[in-house]
């Protein structure tokens, strides 16, 4: 197995500068860079192995087809699927959410039914269901939290009832770190009745998920933020429940026959992946689940955890600074503020000594209200990074809050 440590010489773009100096990246919550393996499995697969999927008998198609149906089996090992035809390709978590709100409520919500998520979402995780109350006559409850950004479990218990149809709740939230006990809230929720679907944006690329373990209904996320490309996604739904709800998407490939009269579905997965796929995308991303498995999630975990609370501790030690969302579970993300300074200017500088670092409302306004902030600045890791990253980040800090005091 491949050492972590030496980990971060398989990222090309770690060995950019920035504003001439070496680049200290702390944004992989937004989105991670990706290893070489990946580069060029998507350049590979354009340059020599390119076809479309599923409608020619040409060798090119025969072999795209099967690479990218290895992908399919890939991927419902990486989360324990069932079966292949549980993994759905979409184009990203906020694609995935807003298909399972659209199917699922045109399905199962009706008038007065209820839908619960918490305070610290993703706004993608709170703006399809919005949308899909409206369009229901359903109500959505909100699950709050304490000042560490803990959901008060004792809170969602009292929401749930025989109206809650949905419950849609993030794994690791992507503000404030938070890791959320998921496969409890699962267990309360089926016991009313309810399905859950779980963002999992945040934890799939940093801890083992296990959708049979968890019982999850469906589980969600997004393959750039698992070093892999961009505008490709992951919906893994039970079987029965996929059968259940209708197709997001009309088009080709989600068909099995169509006159003016009548159209019928296509068989899982594709009735739910409409149109020419992300072929590219798609093998880009199983070559970044070989390269995290080569690694190992339980060792990415821990080593994240380990840049994670050696960097809280620094953080620590400057007084101006106070960290937002201090759950006892957190995945590898800080959120802070600094008395006295926006949170743009502290980006703003940092960049300028090389560290990418994210500012603002991080999509998720209600949680910066809860917090009586307007933005903070967030620092998260990935596999790539090093203590050595930390003490760079730290320097640089308190040297921008020197001069902005």
């Amino acid at each position: 197995m491949q050492s972590i440590e030496k980990a971060r010489d398989d990222f090309p773009m770690l060995k950019k500068t920035m504003h001439g100096k070496p680049l200290v990246y702390l944004d992989t919550a937004a989105t991670a860079q990706k290893p070489q393996v990946v580069i060029d499995a998507i350049n590979d697969f354009y340059e020599k192995r390119y076809g479309t999927v599923h409608r020619a008998v040409y060798e090119l198609a025969v072999h795209s087809t099967h690479e990218y149906q290895e992908v399919r089996k890939k991927i419902a090992a990486f989360l324990h699927a069932t079966k292949t035809e549980e993994i759905i390709f979409t184009r990203g978590t906020t694609e995935s959410i807003n298909l399972v709100a659209y199917s699922f409520g045109k399905a199962f919500i009706k008038l007065g039914d209820e839908v619960i998520i918490s305070e610290i979402e993703h706004h993608s995780n709170i703006v399809p269901w919005q949308m899909m109350c409206e369009d229901r006559g359903a109500k959505l409850r909100i699950i709050p939290v304490n000042d560490n950004g803990v959901l008060k479990i004792e809170e969602y218990a009292k929401l749930l009832n025989s109206k809650t149809k949905l419950v849609s709740i993030g794994h690791i939230s992507n503000s404030i770190g938070t890791q959320n006990p998921v496969k409890e809230m699962i267990a309360m929720a089926h016991k009313v009745g309810a399905k859950v679907l779980v963002d999992g944006a945040q934890a799939a690329p940093h801890l083992a998920v296990d959708v049979q373990d968890l019982d999850a209904d469906f589980y969600v996320f997004s393959g750039h933020k698992l070093y892999g490309p961009t505008g490709i996604g992951i919906l893994y739904g039970k079987e029965s429940l996929l059968d259940a709800i209708p197709p997001y998407q009309g088009g080709g490939d989600m068909i099995e026959s169509v006159s003016f009269d009548k159209t019928s579905y296509n068989v899982l997965p594709l009735k739910f992946e409409a149109g020419t796929p992300m072929i590219a995308e798609v093998i880009g991303l199983g070559a970044a689940i070989d390269y995290v498995n080569q690694l190992g999630l339980e060792n990415i975990h821990a080593w994240e955890h380990e840049l994670l609370v050696y960097a809280t501790e620094q953080l620590k030690t400057i007084p101006e600074v106070h960290i937002i969302g201090t759950a006892p579970k957190k995945g590898a993300i800080i959120s802070f503020k600094v008395d006295g300074v926006h949170p743009l200017d502290i980006g703003t500088m940092l960049d300028l000594r090389g560290i990418a670092m994210r500012t603002g409302h991080h999509c998720a306004q209600p949680t910066m209200k809860r917090f009586g902030v307007e933005a903070t600045a967030r620092a998260s890791f990935g596999l790539y990074n090093n203590t050595e990253d930390v003490d760079r980040f730290i320097a640089a800090l308190k040297q921008v809050i020197k001069l902005l005091k």
